[in-house]
């Protein structure tokens, strides 16, 4: 979370433009830079669990980081447009990377996003989010704006784990409307390395960008070093 906000920084600071794959080592549930985690989930059962948390700088709601592509892209603003094209262009671009997988996926029809504290991210689908053809929600994604820049992160599910959410929600839970790339492609195109070079590929294809991986300058991985800290501690992950 910390390196992903420090891109945002770098792209209004700059106009740097970032796409950025990654996986989560533990497993981690994260919660939406302004969802109501307080009252939404019970602390007592995540600490019982064991289970890592952090909370995003970008909105949304609760997502649990297991066996997924987590994706951010960071640009200014002006590359695709208001937040609603910019959420679905970059939908549009993982469609195409899991497309070219054989995954029969679709973007979901305009709709407002829930509110969050409507309960896990995967309960439900925002307009232009990635569906399987035969239902359940693919990828979830949150965004941030900043001074002339934007940051876009979220999920591509290689496998439909979310009940984990729905298992430390306080009172009712919605069931997750989830679906892994795992439940359409061959076993050997849902890895993580297989995945994340579709969307190499459909990113260099669709943005005329480089498809080939790179590192973080040294500037943005020391901004990233400076905010560990933040991410890292709990009056920030349980502030509401």
């Amino acid at each position: 979370m910390a390196l992903d906000a420090a891109l945002l920084s770098a792209a209004e600071r700059d106009g740097a433009c970032t796409l950025r794959l990654y996986a989560w080592d533990p497993p981690t549930l994260s919660f939406g830079r302004n969802e109501p985690a307080l009252r939404r989930y019970d602390r007592a059962a995540i600490a019982a669990r064991g289970l890592a948390v952090v909370r995003r700088p970008t909105g949304g709601r609760a997502v649990w980081h297991h066996r997924e592509v987590t994706y951010a892209v960071a640009a200014p603003s002006s590359v695709f447009g208001s937040l609603r094209d910019t959420y679905r262009e970059i939908h549009a671009m993982l469609a195409d990377a899991l497309t070219s997988l054989g995954a029969a996926v679709v973007l979901a029809a305009d709709r407002p996003a829930d509110g969050v504290g409507a309960g896990a991210c995967f309960a439900s689908a925002a307009g232009g989010e990635v569906m399987a053809l035969r239902g359940g929600k693919v990828v979830g994604s949150a965004q941030v704006r900043g001074e002339g820049a934007f940051l876009q992160h979220g999920s591509v599910l290689l496998a439909a784990d979310q009940e984990v959410v729905a298992g430390v929600t306080i009172g009712d839970a919605a069931a997750p409307s989830a679906t892994g790339v795992a439940e359409l492609v061959a076993p050997e195109r849902a890895t993580w390395d297989a995945v994340a070079a579709a969307i190499h590929r459909a990113a260099a294809a669709r943005w005329l960008v480089p498809a080939v991986a790179g590192t973080p300058r040294p500037e943005v991985r020391q901004a990233a070093a400076d905010l560990v800290a933040t991410y890292a501690d709990a009056a920030w992950t349980w502030r509401r």
